[in-house]
C-alpha cells in the first residue's frame, strides 16, 4: 500500500513545472527554445532541452544537482540540441547520481552525439534509456521507487516521438487527530504503515484504515509534438497537469497537419473532453505575436484552469482531488 511519508504530509513536498522554453522551431525575442523541469518531491524530470537550456536552468534557479531525470520526445533540435551543455554541465558540477535518459529508440544515435559534442572531463554518469514500445518507463537504479509510474506512449509526427505521462498511485494519508484519538506516536506510527496493523501497549488493535483517509494520486502529462491521435487522449485522460504543445492556431490547421502538430483548439478540445484539470499551453510558432490569441481559441472549448506559457513560467500542480 502506498503510504504518504510525513514530511509530505505537511506540506513539505514540491510540485510545480518550472518552464525554461516556449518556442517552435525557432526562438523568438521573448520565447526560448523547449525546455521544462517538473518537480515531483524529490525528484525532478527535464523535458525535452531545446537550444540554450542552460542558461536557462540559470535563470530559473535550477541546478544541474536537482536533476534525476532527462525524458527527450523525439529529436528534433528545438527538443535536444541543450542536452550538449546541459549534460556537460552535470558532469561539470559532478552530479553524484545517475541520471536516466529516455528517448525514442531510432533516436538514439543523435543522443548519444549530443552526449559526445565535445571534450570535456565526464564526471557524471548518465544512463541511456531508449524506448522501444509503449510502456513504463525505467526507474533509475539508484531510485527504484520513486513514488510514481513513468509510462511512454507512441505519438504521429514527422520523425519517431513519445508522449509521457507521470502517474502517482491512490494511497492513505495519515490523520494526526485521528492518532493522538487512539494514543500512537512516534516508531509505532512506522510500523502501522509498513505493517496495516499494530498491538498497542495496552492489548487494543488499530488498523491503517482507522487512522488515515484515502489520498488520490496525482497525475501528469507531457505531449510535443504530435497530429492528434489516440495516444494524446489516452496521455491526457483524467490528468491533474497537462503540458501539451499548440504551434498553431487552428485558422492554420493545414499547416498543423502538414508538419504534424496541433492547433490550440485541437489541445484544448483535448483537454476538456478527458478532463484535464489544468492545461498548460506551449510550444508557438514564431508566426504569432499575440499569446492572447491562443487563449481565446483555447477557451471556446475549455472552461478549467489554463495557463498560456511564457518563458520562467512556474505552475504549481494542482491540488489533490477530493477523496470520494
Amino acid at each position: 500500500m502506498d503510504i504518504q511519508p510525513a514530511w509530505q504530509s505537511v506540506g513539505m513536498s514540491r510540485r510545480e513545472l518550472v518552464v525554461l522554453g516556449t518556442a517552435s522551431m525557432v526562438p523568438t525575442r521573448t520565447r526560448n527554445h523547449n525546455g521544462y523541469v517538473l518537480f515531483w518531491d524529490d525528484e525532478a524530470i527535464l523535458f525535452d532541452p531545446g537550444e540554450g537550456t542552460q542558461r536557462q536552468m540559470t535563470l530559473a534557479g535550477v541546478s544541474a544537482t536537482d536533476l534525476t531525470r532527462i525524458a527527450l520526445t523525439h529529436l528534433h533540435g528545438d527538443h535536444s540540441l541543450g542536452l550538449a551543455g546541459v549534460a556537460q554541465r552535470i558532469s561539470g558540477d559532478a552530479v553524484p547520481h545517475t541520471i536516466p535518459v529516455s528517448c525514442p529508440a531510432s533516436g538514439q544515435r543523435w543522443v548519444e552525439h549530443l552526449l559526445d559534442a565535445s571534450a570535456y572531463r565526464r564526471q557524471s554518469l548518465i544512463e541511456l534509456q531508449p524506448i522501444a514500445d509503449d510502456g513504463i518507463v525505467p526507474a533509475a537504479p539508484e531510485r527504484p521507487r520513486p513514488g510514481f509510474t513513468l509510462r511512454a506512449r507512441r505519438l504521429d509526427h514527422t520523425i519517431d516521438a513519445v508522449g509521457y505521462r507521470l502517474d502517482e498511485p491512490d494511497g492513505r494519508r495519515m490523520v494526526p487527530e485521528l492518532l493522538e484519538r487512539h494514543g500512537l506516536a512516534g516508531p509505532v506510527v512506522g510500523q502501522l504503515q509498513r505493517d496495516g496493523v499494530v498491538v498497542t501497549e495496552d492489548g487494543r488493535t488499530v488498523t491503517l484504515e482507522e487512522v488515515s483517509g484515502p489520498r488520490p494520486g496525482q497525475s501528469f502529462a507531457f505531449v510535443m509534438d504530435t497530429r492528434l491521435c489516440d495516444a494524446v487522449r489516452e496521455l491526457a485522460d483524467g490528468v491533474d497537469l497537462l503540458v501539451i504543445e499548440s504551434t498553431f492556431l487552428d485558422r492554420d490547421l493545414d499547416q498543423a497537419e502538414r508538419w504534424g502538430h496541433l492547433t490550440a483548439f485541437q489541445a484544448a478540445k483535448v483537454a476538456a473532453d478527458c478532463g484535464v484539470r489544468h492545461l498548460v499551453l506551449t510550444h508557438f510558432s514564431q508566426r504569432y505575436t499575440d499569446p492572447a490569441e491562443f487563449e481565446r481559441e483555447a477557451r471556446t472549448v475549455f472552461d478549467g484552469e489554463l495557463t498560456v506559457a511564457q518563458d520562467l513560467d512556474r505552475v504549481p500542480v494542482p491540488p489533490r482531488r477530493p477523496a470520494r
